[in-house]
């Protein structure tokens, strides 16, 4: 191996450069994510056009190279690979409508990128994401921490938005969870959620009914209903699901264990079993390390079993 090959800096492979694949290689770029981005896809002139604008700024971005092909082979020995081919959900469409011909898709994907990339962290963006991974596993038999989805990571993102917005504090002092199926069956973790340290459920008491259960019903609805809002009115969700993504692969490469709420197998936690959903977990650079147990209201426990079979449903209708 030469001196030059042993600097190469870490892969990061990108599957599909549609609006969120694009947009992820960018924003990879443009956050110092990662130093080398590869994006693949079939439909070359595309892609060369996304690699060629991408290229022209990156005299204005940290150091860092992205090259795209058409060809698998680019993706081989990455580090990370980012999967987001499939096909486009559409105004009115939900994930779950678009289980079949994504997952048909996947099983053709899959083996390829694991000839070139087998010991690469594979992080399952396509939606219905928890299908998918779900798919991809029981497809490839890797490992679930090698294997895993982006899950609700936005969704809890947007949660935290609502909530900040709603009572006016900055978001990053907002800690609260979506959990379950990145879909229309998942749902916040209420009991668990804090706003400074403070109990959310206690912030209405203690500030004049600010962020009472209607208040907590609306931000829960605009949640799960927000990609469809924005479908609606632009065709996709972009550019906050990139930046989710990009807080995922930063947490593999640099070893950060971030409590994530990544889509993953389970294996009997909170009495699932078999099914891919999403539950916070610690995500470094051994991939999907450990779901934590958060304590969960009887509800909120019925609302994840409610999820799960809903995954489940649809996994066994497109054989995955």
């Amino acid at each position: 191996m030469s001196a030059r090959t042993q600097r190469q800096p870490p892969t990061v492979a990108v599957i599909g450069a549609g609006s969120v694949g694009a947009t992820i290689a960018y924003t990879a770029l443009v956050r110092g994510t990662a130093r080398r981005v590869v994006l693949h896809d079939i439909n070359a002139a595309k892609l060369k056009a996304e690699v060629l604008d991408i290229s022209h700024g990156l005299s204005f971005t940290p150091m860092g190279s992205i090259d795209g092909s058409d060809d698998v082979e680019i993706c081989r020995d990455a580090r990370v690979v980012v999967v987001t081919a499939g096909a486009k959900q559409q105004p009115g469409q939900s994930r779950m409508e678009l289980a079949e011909s994504t997952v048909l898709l996947t099983k053709k994907l899959m083996p390829r990128l694991l000839e070139v990339a087998p010991d690469a962290t594979y992080i399952m963006v396509t939606n219905p994401v928890d299908v998918v991974t779900t798919a991809a596993l029981r497809m490839t038999g890797m490992p679930p921490e090698q294997l895993f989805g982006s899950g609700t990571v936005l969704d809890s993102s947007r949660l935290r938005y609502g909530i900040a917005d709603t009572i006016g504090v900055a978001v990053q002092n907002v800690h609260a969870y979506v959990v379950g199926e990145h879909g229309d069956t998942e749902f916040p973790l209420w009991s668990s959620a804090s706003v400074g340290g403070v109990p959310l459920v206690d912030w209405s008491r203690r500030h004049g009914g600010v962020l009472d259960e209607d208040a907590r019903d609306a931000i829960a609805h605009d949640v799960v209903h927000a990609a469809y809002q924005i479908i609606e009115g632009k065709g996709a969700t972009n550019y906050a699901v990139a930046l989710a993504c990009c807080q995922i692969v930063e947490s593999v490469l640099r070893d950060e264990r971030r409590v994530l709420p990544v889509s993953t197998m389970l294996t009997g936690d909170y009495g699932i079993d078999g099914v891919c959903l999403s539950i916070p977990t610690v995500v470094g650079s051994g991939g999907a390390m450990e779901r934590l147990q958060v304590p969960m209201s009887d509800a909120e426990r019925r609302l994840l079993r409610q999820s799960a079979d809903s995954i489940r449903r649809t996994a066994e209708r497109v054989d995955a």
